[in-house]
């Protein structure tokens, strides 16, 4: 999905290559994730309305340090979460920094597969990592060129586009039991106000839906094929 918004943006061929390897990597900082785990934590959050995303974290609290938001949370509300039957270990506090502390989780995890990467014969740049971070970090990207923002821009629309449609993601970590075009499209206007999405990408990420060409993706997401409702919704999509 990513590729295909790049390239239809005139991102060149060999820019593209690259980036697609950023978007194939960019969960990298949840490698080992216990998803049982992970979503047992994080919908325990959510149900509470507790930010389960760093910028959402220092927005509530301003007074924790920057990159301490792990250690924040777990300052918090590990006595609830312990209470509610998910004691704190070690392992627990991984789960917790795949979301709250995810920039340190994904450069250690860099740091271990840079050799692989270069064995494959991957030419590793700092923007592939900037791109990785943005949803999480927008900042980080403040005084980035403008091609590498809209990459990262492209990566959070596509990926949440898909997360909204994904039924086993759904229940695991969303708390949310029936997935719909309306409710993906209503966040994805949410972070274009927020200005971590331009209308220059979500134009394009509505063309191409419109066009069909998300189509399998979306629906093998989701488990099931579209209904014809949904389908007329998502030709319709551009305008």
């Amino acid at each position: 999905m990513c590729a295909a918004v790049a390239t239809s943006l005139r991102h060149g061929t060999e820019r593209v290559r690259q980036y697609q390897i950023a978007c194939l990597l960019h969960d990298l900082g949840r490698a080992g994730l216990d998803r049982r785990l992970f979503g047992k934590i994080w919908s325990w959050a959510k149900e509470r309305g507790i930010p389960t995303r760093p910028r959402e974290w220092r927005a509530l609290h301003k007074d924790t340090p920057y990159g301490r938001e792990t250690e924040a949370f777990l300052r918090c509300y590990r006595k609830g979460l312990e209470a509610d039957g998910l004691a704190m270990t070690g392992w627990a506090k991984e789960q917790v920094e795949m979301r709250l502390g995810y920039a340190r989780r994904l450069a250690r995890q860099l740091r271990t597969a840079q050799p692989a990467i270069k064995e494959m014969g991957v030419t590793w740049a700092p923007w592939m990592q900037q791109v990785m971070l943005y949803y999480y970090y927008p900042e980080k990207l403040a005084s980035a060129k403008l091609w590498i923002k809209e990459l990262a821009e492209i990566l959070v629309a596509c990926e949440q586009f898909e997360a909204y449609s994904n039924r086993r993601r759904g229940r695991d970590y969303y708390v949310r039991k029936k997935e719909t075009l309306v409710d993906a499209f209503v966040y994805l206007e949410k972070l274009r106000q927020e200005g971590i999405v331009s209308g220059r990408v979500m134009g394009a990420l509505r063309r191409l839906t419109a066009k069909g060409e998300f189509d399998a993706i979306l629906e093998e997401a989701r488990g099931h094929a579209f209904t014809q409702g949904e389908r007329r919704a998502l030709r319709a999509m551009e305008s």
